[in-house]
């Protein structure tokens, strides 16, 4: 079963920030693809399991940015 979820990131600015966050969040377990859009902050997480939002929080702070709640 996948499964998409959309969570909004505070603080992204460049292409760098992008790929920041595309790492750190693409490497959880699961995570199959991530789609960032840096215009709204918004990232695109589609895994093949149902995603922790703490995981996904703390990848993003491990990147440097925060996760809007």
């Amino acid at each position: 079963m996948t499964t998409t979820n959309t969570y909004t990131v505070q603080g992204m600015t460049c292409g760098h920030c992008v790929n920041a966050v595309s790492a750190e969040v693409g490497a959880l377990p699961g995570v199959s693809s991530v789609e960032v859009d840096l215009a709204s902050g918004a990232i695109t997480v589609t895994s093949d399991q149902p995603l922790d939002s703490d995981a996904v929080r703390a990848a993003v702070d491990e990147a440097g940015y925060q996760l809007v709640a």
